[in-house]
């Protein structure tokens, strides 16, 4: 897989810190994070990214309304969902959002390759 520029949008600061070494591991670049839903909508804006991971739960704005606003204003974003929440309708919300998958925390980083790969449509 040809290496990802990154945006991580996550409230928790171990969680990022995670997910960029898993990231990092996997040959990809975080060009940056937000802690936010609406700092993810204006850090897609300034950072372009291939694809970003979006946790559900934060403050302000969650994931799913996040997503909606950057699929919005980029059609062509690539966003999975890393979150905590396992429960059906907020999957599918997210999904439905435009979401191309999602990974549920903890993840291992063989799932995540596997979720970055399908997200870009190279599995």
């Amino acid at each position: 897989m040809t290496p990802l520029n990154v945006l991580i949008v996550d409230d928790s600061l171990v969680a990022t810190k995670l997910l960029a070494r898993s990231l990092e591991e996997l040959g990809h670049n975080v060009v940056g994070t937000a802690k936010t839903g609406a700092e993810a909508v204006t850090a897609y804006g300034a950072h372009n990214p291939d694809l970003v991971t979006m946790d559900l739960t934060m403050p302000d704005m969650d994931g799913i309304q996040a997503t909606k606003n950057i699929m919005a204003a980029y059609r062509d974003a690539h966003v999975i969902m890393v979150t905590s929440h396992a429960q059906k309708t907020m999957v599918m919300d997210a999904l439905k959002a435009g979401a191309r998958g999602y990974i549920l925390k903890p993840f291992q980083t063989d799932r995540l390759r596997a979720a970055l790969e399908r997200a870009m449509g190279t599995a």
